[in-house]
């Protein structure tokens, strides 16, 4: 049996390269999930760190009953990371929040308040720590891609989001599609999410994966590739069946 179905809120945490940072997430989690307004566990997903990220992982998980890991191969990079922490949840709730801690599990209590009537509540940065070389990226990259996608949505980028599983089960994930939530959930049925404040911190360990190159240029290539998956998206609501036996 899969043990997250023993919790109401799985919280996803890809790690790359992040041996440096592995002894703070096993203190901010291990303060956090005893405190968090629903049982909650969270699932380390290591995306072939070439460093001693898997091995640290392994320590910590041995020794706290609520963290599970899994690990992949090779890097196949962030969105899969992701994709695979949905596809191996099974909790009614799961979250996700990066490995860097710029974003604090302590404010997934503000996303879980809102998150009854909605598919997914995701993270606004206030007060963001960054340079302002990459606000200025990530205001012209959420900008451009609203252009596309009309969704609305203000920091897809913030990595502080919680999801209704079975809504996050069905994202169709491709490359880049992480920074596509708000305009994938309101693809589906029914679908909508709102968005809340959270605290922003500096990142005081390892370094940021993204550069200028993969924020810009394939977030542009991004972009025509939701456009194209919309037009041929399929939607479809059952309303009847004998499937079901009486």
């Amino acid at each position: 049996m899969n043990k997250t179905s023993e919790y109401q809120f799985t919280i996803i945490v890809p790690v790359y390269n992040e041996e440096d940072g592995i002894a703070a997430l096993e203190t901010a989690f291990a303060s956090y999930l005893p405190k968090c307004p629903v049982k909650a566990c969270v699932l380390f997903v290591d995306d072939g760190s070439a460093d001693r990220s898997r091995e640290l992982l392994r320590e910590i998980c041995s020794r706290n009953p609520d963290f599970f890991w899994m690990g992949f191969e090779r890097n196949a990079g962030l969105t899969a990371a992701i994709k695979a922490g949905f596809d191996a949840v099974e909790s009614p709730l799961c979250g996700y929040i990066d490995a860097d801690l710029q974003t604090t599990p302590e404010d997934f209590d503000l996303l879980l308040a809102q998150i009854d009537g909605h598919s997914m509540v995701s993270g606004v940065r206030a007060g963001r720590k960054d340079t302002a070389f990459k606000r200025f990226q990530s205001r012209f990259g959420n900008a451009w891609r609203r252009m596309f996608t009309h969704d609305g949505a203000t920091d897809t980028g913030c990595p502080l989001k919680v999801f209704r599983t079975e809504s996050a089960k069905q994202f169709p994930m491709f490359k880049g599609m992480h920074r596509f939530f708000a305009a994938l959930v309101l693809l589906q049925e029914g679908g909508s999410y709102v968005e809340v404040p959270v605290r922003h911190f500096p990142r005081t360990t390892g370094k940021s994966k993204f550069t200028i190159w993969n924020r810009m240029m394939s977030g542009n290539a991004d972009c025509h590739a939701y456009r194209w998956m919309r037009k041929r998206y399929i939607r479809f609501k059952v309303n009847e069946n004998n499937l079901q036996s009486e």
